[in-house]
């Protein structure tokens, strides 16, 4: 059997190069000659329609990602293997921008139809939008909690799978899912078998108020079974399409795993390894917003930071006549940014990046021997939201920062302390806690637009008011910082210590602000995101008993957190302050956090 070519050398050679030469065409198979299959996947794409911009200090701006430069990077891939591609999602489509939460998803939705997206797999930001309207739960009996989700599940033209998701009333998986989380297609006569997982974790990292007619079973187990059902059916391949990931810092080599970590956020890493050998084929991952290009138990998986800045790629051949995959031909590519233009020296197009440099020298970006031209479809298919979109971005939103504000998730920010500080203004509350996976986007110094507070608080998410004991107030920070994520909970009106490195028993000490100790017997009203106040971020040992006299869920004052932080600023002549940091201190600041724990 002949060796097929280094496909993805030279493609990851095309990706980060703007002048490289034109990819050899491929050889035409012969019926001994292994069936290739690409995977092209994308996780956490979050609404991203738009490309990521980025001025530069002359005045240029660099385009990183968007809709329309991914499908021509899709329609390369296409190109290069007719009839041979498969377009896959690892979950988190929605909510995170204007764009996609002005239209609840739909605009998404509408660009993967025009993709032609094989499958996807259900994130756990699926489930935010709620019912059907404006409001992000149900207020009513007469509204579904999961009414959006629905629509768009109906909308879309590929499958939306989660086989470890079941209805809580009946153990089945509900009927509106229209599949029971696989999907089977024939690709070049390779009969290919897709499942879809979602992260266990999913009742405490959306609004578990939408989620609770809704069971999350064990990953291992229900990919295990959907499987098997799969190969039962006459799968010859089984990819798994999950909204679970993990974390490998060392991308060198695709099969030096060391650096993979275990435990915690790593999902995927612990479900592969509990896993019968031949379980699956390939995955494409999502939810941590690493990248990944590894082969984990043999099994390659691939995950990118999402945000739709990058796609990943796996190359799988297929024996025609074992109709098996032949693991040692498997090639991975992690993460291929998407650029319409790129720097000619360092052939990227990451703003981030770009700024930092001395010379920016921009040329067209090149992917398989072709010049990106973004997708001009698309374009029009977007123009009608980005219209909306920029109407409501230009609107003022009546203050400005004194300075810029910087967000933080596993390092008390500026930020984070501003939108703390504005929840225990709103309601007069002793002390706020603020969840930091909240805070998705920086505030620029200067005067700011609806737009700007809506990147950086784009859930719906309203002020709600825990009355709480000392006692309770220290137990649910410790639930909120025990575990091994790293996030670094943003409050006001109380100082904490923690120790350094994340886990269990990371919260060594709350105060009042200025030391003063907490009462363990006194209430406390502490104005946190109904987000929190309902269970979110693992926070439900503390809130699920509280009576109902103590949890004030309804908006106060019909207030969403936005709308909060622009009556602080109002409050405060207009300017939202730069607050200090200090309000968290760490023990053993010297000592290396692991970065693996194997």
């Amino acid at each position: 059997m002949r060796s097929p070519r280094p496909f993805l050398v030279a493609l990851a050679t095309c990706a980060a190069a703007c002048a490289g030469t034109p990819a050899t065409p491929t050889p035409a198979a012969s019926s001994s000659e292994p069936v290739r299959l690409t995977l092209v996947g994308l996780n956490d794409f979050h609404g991203n329609v738009e490309p990521h911009r980025t001025r530069l200090s002359d005045g240029r701006v660099v385009e990183e990602g968007g809709a329309a430069t991914l499908a021509a990077y899709v329609a390369r891939l296409r190109a290069d293997n007719p009839g041979g591609v498969l377009l896959l999602d690892g979950g988190d489509l929605f909510q995170g921008t204007l764009a996609s939460n002005l239209t609840e998803g739909a605009v998404v939705v509408d660009v993967y139809n025009h993709l032609g997206f094989t499958a996807a797999a259900i994130g756990n930001h699926e489930f935010d939008y709620g019912p059907v309207g404006a409001s992000p739960m149900a207020l009513t009996p007469s509204e579904d909690p999961l009414g959006a989700l629905k629509a768009r599940v109906k909308q879309a033209r590929f499958p939306m799978l989660s086989a470890n998701l079941r209805d809580a009333a009946t153990g089945k998986t509900p009927a509106w899912l229209g599949n029971d989380g696989t999907h089977l297609l024939t690709v070049k006569g390779v009969r290919v078998g897709v499942l879809g997982l979602t992260t266990e974790s999913t009742p405490s990292v959306t609004n578990p108020a939408n989620v609770g007619s809704l069971r999350f079973l064990p990953l291992a187990s229900s990919a295990l079974e959907a499987s098997r059902s799969l190969r039962a059916r006459g799968a010859d391949v089984v990819v798994a399409v999950a909204h679970a990931g993990g974390h490998c810092a060392d991308l060198s080599n695709p099969r030096d795993t060391s650096s993979c970590e275990r435990g915690g956020d790593a999902e995927i890493v612990d479900m592969l390894a509990a896993l019968p050998p031949g379980t699956l084929d390939a995955v494409v991952a999502g939810h941590t917003h690493q990248v990944m290009g590894h082969f984990i138990q043999g099994v390659p998986v691939i995950e990118t930071t999402g945000l739709a800045r990058s796609v990943g790629v796996v190359e799988l051949f297929v024996d025609p006549v074992r109709r098996r995959v032949e693991p040692s031909l498997t090639r991975i590519q992690a993460a291929i940014p998407l650029c319409s233009q790129v720097d000619a020296v360092h052939g990227d197009c990451d703003g981030r990046q770009l700024r930092e440099r001395a010379e920016v020298k921009l040329v067209p970006s090149r992917f398989l021997g072709a010049e990106v031209r973004p997708d001009s479809d698309v374009e029009a298919l977007l123009a009608p939201t980005l219209a909306e979109v920029d109407a409501a971005q230009r609107r003022e939103a009546g203050v400005s920062c004194a300075s810029p504000l910087a967000r933080s998730f596993t390092e008390e920010g500026a930020l984070g302390n501003v939108v703390a500080d504005a929840l225990r203004e709103a309601v007069g509350a002793d002390a706020a806690v603020m969840n930091p996976g909240g805070i998705r986007a920086d505030l620029p110094g200067g005067v700011l637009s609806f737009g700007h507070v809506y990147q950086a608080l784009p859930f719906d998410n309203t002020v709600a008011v825990l009355t709480l004991s000392g006692t309770e107030l220290e137990l649910l920070l410790k639930l909120a910082h025990g575990v091994d994520r790293g996030a670094v909970f943003a409050v006001s009106g109380l100082e904490l210590t923690l120790a350094r490195c994340p886990g269990p028993g990371r919260l060594l000490s709350v105060t009042l602000e200025g030391g003063k100790p907490l009462v363990a017997e006194k209430r406390y009203r502490v104005a946190v995101p109904d987000f929190l106040a309902r269970g979110g971020d693992g926070v439900e040992g503390v809130t699920r008993p509280l009576p109902p006299e103590r949890a004030e869920l309804a908006p106060f004052q019909g207030m969403d957190l936005r709308e909060a932080l622009i009556a602080y600023g109002r409050a405060h002549g207009g300017v939202l302050p730069t607050p200090a940091l200090g309000r968290v201190r760490y023990s053993g600041v010297a000592e290396a956090c692991p970065t693996a724990s194997r």
